[in-house]
């Protein structure tokens, strides 16, 4: 299992959401840096990033704290939010990302995702309300099921699916481990489990699964639910 700590960038700032909503934006710090080096020394291998401003822009637009970030740690990096073209996934890699997560974009024009994964490291985010693909930072709400976007990535050299009962996030209301179940099944992929983590207990149920690879974590740490350097020294 791989604990992913995740940043989430409004405003040059470290945020959280709750629900995807941004008007319930949290600052959690002004200089998201270092808490990603504060992951790292805890022992993060991989730290999750989202510029939510650019995912619903389109475009990137916390370039200059993501630089930030990457200049000043040395864990491995994914990033989602706005990249839905391949300047901006070079971009992005050239930049130091390791992996880039594509969202709406996959929902689109699933042939782009499937074609840029031949090339890149990506993966796919697969966000659902009440069990469809949530797009545009979960501002629009598709007529596909998740299970069906995750089967269409089967065997397309996807690196991870990261997927996230929106209802969850933010909530601190316990992770959808059915959901999550159901997408690792459909896509045979590594699916990484998102929105709603609370405790060790979300973790566990991952674990006994024997089917997720990794999870998420957000507000549990920021509000201390989950003691966050216990569970990398449980886990490694």
């Amino acid at each position: 299992m791989t604990l992913y700590p995740a940043i989430d960038l409004k405003d040059g700032k470290a945020v959280r959401l709750t629900k995807g909503l941004m008007e319930s934006a949290k600052i959690y710090s002004d200089e998201p840096w270092m808490l990603v080096k504060k992951f790292e020394e805890m022992g993060a291998q991989w730290v999750h990033l989202v510029d939510l401003n650019g995912a619903f822009a389109g475009e990137p637009k916390n370039l200059e704290q993501i630089i930030k970030i990457r200049q000043n740690c040395n864990v491995k990096l994914e990033l989602g939010g706005g990249i839905r073209d391949e300047a901006t996934i070079k971009k992005m890699l050239e930049i130091g990302i390791d992996r880039i997560i594509l969202g709406s974009i996959a929902v689109k024009d699933s042939q782009f995702v499937k074609d840029m994964a031949a090339k890149y490291p990506i993966a796919v985010g697969i966000d659902a309300i009440d069990g469809f693909v949530a797009v545009e930072g979960w501002g629009e709400v598709s007529s596909m099921r998740a299970t069906d976007l995750a089967k269409e990535f089967a065997n397309a050299g996807v690196e991870a699916i990261i997927c996230t009962d929106v209802s969850k996030d933010g909530t601190l209301s316990g992770v959808n481990v059915d959901f999550t179940v159901e997408i690792a099944k459909a896509s045979g992929i590594s699916t990484i489990a998102s929105g709603g983590v609370k405790d060790e207990s979300d973790i566990e149920a991952l674990i006994a699964t024997n089917s997720v690879e990794g999870v998420i974590i957000g507000k549990a740490y920021y509000e201390g639910t989950l003691d966050l350097a216990k569970m990398f020294r449980l886990i490694s």
